[in-house]
């Protein structure tokens, strides 16, 4: 990977800072632009930040921070980038736009990239004069600690962009997997959904409460994800015995089309979660910053030991 190439970010916010930090931890050249004055001034505070948090010694925060410029404008931050990741909030009209604008200043051979979690790639791409170059890549929440990026393909990508890109994100230091269908969701939502959907539906029937669905996937085969996935599992298991549960099981799973009016009831009584101090469970301040320090402090070791 040649180092002098420019890697472009547009959003300087959670997603965007850590997509800057890695590219430049790697040892590439960012180039990164958000519309808020605030956002750009706080951009290599929030780097330093999230590395320090990560156990990075201040050599490595500071050539890091030393390969990212900040600029004022998405015209500067893009006209001699290699590939331009777009990490705007989730809004269709807003992140055409900005890729009008990419096109408008990026080089041609420059790969364009919109990071979403569900939005159809393709119809963000729609507009685009030179769609061989344009796809998606779903990086994950946080950008810097999930190694997984999904790289998504449009109806008009062309294979050398995806492999391009496929290849950057492996120097780089992530675990890309390729999308081959712009479906909603892509692989891991897809995934992670179907399990918080019958999630949802055992505490809805009153199978059992929410602190049991929790503590069932936490004590059981969540220790096991990280380094067994479902069909390896299936395969180990056998497919025999795989297909004789689901035999049994499936018939009974939730499948409702759309969400659960458990869920939505939820919402319209302004029970949102965390934020809000009730969801499906309910939490104090104290509680919410426990489960957070938690998941960072899991994250970092468990990349030390899947390191090792």
């Amino acid at each position: 990977m040649r180092q002098d190439r420019i890697i472009g970010v547009i959003g300087a916010g959670l997603m965007g800072h850590g997509i800057a930090l890695v590219m430049a931890r790697s040892g590439l050249r960012v180039a990164i632009t958000d519309p808020m004055a605030e956002a750009r001034a706080a951009l290599p505070g929030r780097v330093r930040d999230s590395m320090a948090l990560m156990g990075h010694d201040e050599a490595t925060i500071s050539a890091t921070l030393s390969r990212i410029a900040v600029h004022d404008t998405l015209a500067a931050t893009v006209a001699e980038a290699h590939a331009v990741f777009e990490a705007a909030p989730e809004k269709m009209a807003l992140k055409q736009s900005i890729f009008a604008e990419i096109e408008t200043h990026a080089p041609r051979d420059c790969i364009l990239a919109s990071n979403t979690s569900v939005m159809p790639i393709t119809e963000i791409m729609q507009g685009l004069a030179h769609k061989d170059r344009a796809l998606g890549t779903h990086w994950w929440n946080p950008p810097h600690m999930i190694p997984l990026v999904e790289v998504i393909r449009t109806e008009g990508t062309a294979e050398p962009a995806m492999a391009t890109m496929m290849a950057l994100l492996a120097e780089a230091g992530k675990t890309p997997v390729r999308v081959d269908k712009d479906v909603p969701g892509f692989i891991g939502n897809r995934l992670q959904h179907a399990l918080w959907r019958e999630a949802v539906s055992l505490v809805e029937r009153g199978i059992c409460d929410a602190e049991s669905v929790d503590t069932v996937v936490k004590s059981c085969f969540g220790r096991r994800l990280s380094v067994l996935g479902p069909l390896e599992n299936a395969d180990l298991v056998g497919t025999d015995l795989t297909l004789a549960i689901h035999e049994t099981v499936l018939a009974d799973l939730e499948n409702r089309q759309g969400p659960s009016p458990y869920l939505q009831q939820l919402v319209a009584d302004g029970k949102l979660g965390m934020k809000s101090g009730e969801g499906f469970r309910r939490w104090t301040p104290e509680e919410a910053a426990k489960v957070r320090n938690r998941v960072t402090t899991h994250l970092k070791k468990l990349d030390t030991i899947l390191d090792d």
